[in-house]
């Protein structure tokens, strides 16, 4: 009669589930960070870079920016925001095209976005991106655009 091995069974510990919607930074992170190891481990690229360029008005109130990441020689923008009286004076393209060089200056290739059809998918097909996807009904009667672009002047072999 053949032995069997004897299996190692690992005690669990009890976990439960929970919504929260308002969760705290620090628990975000706790997420967020080890989705970072991860793709750091899988892929060797660990150089990462946060974006963040502001417009601030005389009494240095934010009214307006541009935030995003670099990592793997994309840059990733997440957010594109100019005030509304501030709008149409150049300051978006303004904002893009310096995070496109802080990027640039980073070893990044190309750039990537996201853009509701209410928010800014002209704007930035203007700017020399093009559409690689859209989402329909996302949300219910719009559209998100999926946006990309080779990044001028960046290095190529990449």
């Amino acid at each position: 009669m053949p032995t069997r091995k004897p299996t190692s069974r690992r005690r669990r510990t009890p976990v439960r589930m929970v919504v929260e919607p308002h969760a705290d930074d620090e628990s975000r992170r706790a997420v967020s960070g080890r989705i970072d190891l991860f793709n750091v481990a899988a892929t060797g690229l660990d150089e990462w870079h946060s974006v963040s360029i502001f417009l601030r008005d005389a009494d240095d109130e934010t009214v307006g920016g541009i935030l995003g990441e670099i990592w793997g020689g994309w840059l990733h923008v997440t957010h594109l925001w100019v005030a509304a009286p501030l709008r149409r004076a150049g300051h978006g393209r303004a904002l893009l095209r310096a995070a496109e060089r802080f990027a640039v200056e980073r070893g990044c290739t190309h750039v990537r976005l996201e853009s509701y059809g209410f928010q800014a998918p002209d704007f930035y097909r203007k700017q020399g991106y093009e559409v690689f996807a859209v989402l329909d009904d996302c949300p219910p009667g719009h559209a998100q655009f999926f946006l990309k672009r080779r990044l001028v002047g960046a290095r190529s072999g990449r």
